[in-house]
């Protein structure tokens, strides 16, 4: 009897470990009997929460899923928008189970693989519609927060019998195809060449203008300053004059000796000229005489 209780209590023992199973921080648990879940007596299957659960030994099997957000970050893919323009569109989803019983139905026994790739079809779809009826000015204006919004309800309306909710949908980018985006940039660097030449031929227009107005305006003050200056002149001359002609009115003999000095002047003015004179002639006059005696 005593040989028996050993084993017994070790049978016991590992039962009642196998009975004990730990649903993690973060993710759900449910239990197939037999390959159909355990449910609750309202039929909605029962969900085990984190902590310590007991289940039926050999005959129960746990399955745990994710019960944190998950965010499938789609790959790039092509859209046509009303236009007939293609795009190439890199979204992401953010999701999470909401019925863990059904999605575990749906996706084959909680797979994740499987449900990403049906959400990825359905939203693709909808975006392929939304964007179908959108130009690619209204794509990257505010309406694309419109656009996403509307895809978004319609796959939290559609994705209720994958037990999966999708919480947001976002377009990380835009871009255009390769060969339309060297079509663009051609005819936009042809565009820029076309207004930097306008802009240039307008630049030496403006330019000529400017040299035109600079040189009158330069020929104006010359010639007003020349006037200025001949007018001046003139007036000094006219002074000059008549301070002259007020002095020679009074002094005829100072008038004939200034002429006879500027008269020295012309005929000396260079070292090589020799002039052959009378030194009595009158010429020399004031040269012989200060007071102009012969």
């Amino acid at each position: 009897m005593r040989k028996l209780m050993i084993p017994t209590l070790i049978v016991v023992v590992a039962i009642f470990l196998m009975s004990l199973f730990v649903i993690p921080e973060g993710e759900r648990g449910i239990v197939t009997r037999f390959g159909r879940l355990i449910k609750e007596d309202n039929n909605i299957t029962r969900i085990y929460e984190p902590g310590l659960h007991f289940k039926m030994p050999l005959f129960d099997r746990v399955n745990t899923l994710d019960a944190r957000i998950q965010t499938m970050d789609d790959q790039s893919d092509r859209f046509v928008t009303s236009e007939k323009k293609d795009v190439i569109i890199d979204s992401y989803v953010k999701w999470k189970i909401k019925d863990f019983g059904q999605f575990y139905l749906a996706t084959g026994g909680g797979n994740i693989l499987t449900a990403e790739a049906l959400l990825q079809r359905r939203v693709s779809d909808g975006l392929r519609a939304e964007i179908g009826s959108t130009t690619v000015k209204e794509l990257v204006s505010e309406k694309r927060e419109e656009v996403m919004n509307t895809v978004l309800l319609d796959s939290q309306d559609g994705t209720g019998d994958l037990g999966i909710e999708v919480i947001d949908l976002r377009i990380k980018k835009i871009n255009l195809p390769e060969e339309i985006s060297e079509s663009i940039y051609r005819r936009m660097r042809a565009e820029r060449e076309a207004v930097a030449r306008k802009l240039r031929s307008q630049g030496r227009e403006k330019a000529e203008v400017i040299r035109a107005q600079s040189e009158l305006e330069v020929a104006t003050i010359i010639a007003e300053a020349d006037k200025t200056a001949r007018i001046t002149r003139g007036n000094a001359d006219a002074k000059v004059a008549k301070l002259y002609a007020d002095a020679f009115n009074k002094e005829p003999e100072f008038f004939s000796f200034i002429r006879s000095l500027r008269a020295y002047e012309k005929s000396f003015n260079s070292k090589s000229d020799i002039l052959v004179l009378d030194p009595k002639t009158d010429f020399f006059k004031y040269m012989n005489d200060s007071k102009g005696g012969k």
